[in-house]
């Protein structure tokens, strides 16, 4: 039996918008503001001890007996956003 032609495959070249493209350079990433670890640490802090005082004394402190479960979203709100921070922390 005969052996068939073996096709060479041309190299493959990208359109011309991909090449433009990649050929820019990231900019650097600047390291976060002195200010943002302690901002980032204070809302985590916050928002645990929120959380905490309605456990212990919340029946007895007039604005969070009015805001009732509310104290829950804004405890883990504060906390919440402290996560975020971090992740954007450099």
């Amino acid at each position: 039996m005969p052996k068939s032609k073996v096709r060479k495959k041309s190299a493959y070249t990208p359109p011309e918008g991909v090449l433009q493209a990649r050929s820019t350079q990231p900019r650097a990433l600047q390291p976060s503001p002195r200010w943002f670890a302690p901002v980032m640490v204070g809302l985590m802090l916050i928002g645990l001890l929120w959380i905490v005082v309605y456990y212990v004394a919340g029946d007895q402190i007039p604005f969070m007996v009015s805001l009732s479960a509310w104290n829950f979203a804004i405890g883990f709100g504060a906390m919440v956003a402290g996560l975020i921070m971090s992740m954007r922390w450099r």
